[in-house]
């Protein structure tokens, strides 16, 4: 297919006909392998990345091809490619050294970091507790890596994935991170270093409620945190020991349960109207601040009290992170 033709196709996968649209994705696909390097300069229209993506197995020896041979310019498109269609086990052990040496190039560098504090859910355990956490959530295949990277990873990539174990049956890995120690700005707290569990799908599919006291079994106390913004609603859960002791919930009834901790007396008795009075008349509603006084608040993290790095790891001995599609910021 000349240049011009497939410059034409390239186009008219962004018609507003369908018709036109899946015209153009059948003659780009009729390409085969053949189409990969005059289809990738195009990247990273969603367009074409879904027209390579839908080649399958059958690019990744091309792909593999181009990251040795060239041409230089398309190098960093096929190693992405590769990484998005089948993960890192994908590539290469020279292309996986080289993202290993990365990783440690920016590890030192990464601070301050920032977590999402806009939305999502996360679990908190004492920071000085990681051999337990790690014991507890049953991972494996700890690496070490920036927070940007844990992050998408655990939250906008594929973070879970399905597998047939060793006896035959059907299985689902999850991808968890687990953050650098962060110390709370507040001196006087029982607890000041912290670690935070990122993992959405491990917290929506296993019960984030009963991984933290799974966790606080371990490690003495453990917190899940929730914002959601889409329904309006915010969760906020302590466990100690293996049992919670005090939770709020947007669309629970009661809202809460457990008896109030100290630091709600505090907001309480320092309202300043009647309007906030009345909002924290039977304890704390916001998760943030829930988290800002018992562990630590996402966002833009302190560089002060930030300490070490984070680590991803699976939660199945037989699905290591290489097994996990999609590339990731570094």
């Amino acid at each position: 297919m000349p240049e011009t033709t497939i410059d034409t196709a390239v186009r008219d996968l962004s018609d507003r006909d369908r018709a036109v649209r899946e015209a153009a994705e059948r003659r780009l696909l009729a390409l085969g392998v053949r189409g990969i390097e005059r289809l990738l300069p195009h990247l990273p229209d969603r367009s074409v990345k879904g027209v390579l993506m839908r080649l399958g197995d059958e690019a990744l020896p091309r792909l593999r091809e181009i990251r040795r041979q060239g041409p230089g310019r398309l190098r960093g498109r096929a190693l992405e490619l590769l990484v998005d269609l089948a993960g890192a086990d994908a590539l290469d052990e020279a292309d996986q050294a080289a993202v290993e040496r990365l990783i440690q190039v920016k590890l030192p560098h990464e601070h301050p970091v920032k977590l999402p504090w806009e939305a999502g859910r996360w679990l908190a355990f004492p920071a000085e507790r990681m051999d337990d956490a790690v014991a507890a959530l049953g991972l494996h295949d700890l690496r070490p890596v920036t927070t940007v990277l844990g992050v998408e990873a655990t939250t906008r990539a594929e973070d879970c994935l399905e597998f047939q174990d060793a006896r035959g049956e059907k299985r689902t890995a999850y991808r968890v991170f687990i953050t650098p120690e962060f110390e709370s700005w507040l001196s006087e707290v029982p607890i000041r270093s912290w670690r935070m569990v990122w993992g959405n799908s491990l917290i929506d599919q296993l019960d984030g409620f009963r991984l933290a006291d799974v966790l606080s079994e371990r490690c003495g106390e453990a917190h899940l945190y929730i914002l959601d913004p889409y329904n309006s609603a915010e969760n906020w859960y302590v466990s100690r020991d293996g049992r919670g002791v005090r939770s709020f919930g947007t669309y629970d009834y009661p809202h809460f349960a457990g008896e109030p901790l100290p630091f709600e007396a505090w907001y309480q008795e320092t309202a300043f109207d009647e309007e906030e009075a009345a909002k924290y008349a039977e304890g704390v509603p916001d998760a943030l601040t829930a988290a800002d006084n018992l562990s630590v608040e996402p966002g833009l993290m302190r560089d002060d009290l930030t300490h070490g790095h984070g680590w991803l790891a699976t939660t199945e001995a037989e699905v290591p992170n290489s097994r996990f599609r999609g590339a990731l910021p570094v």
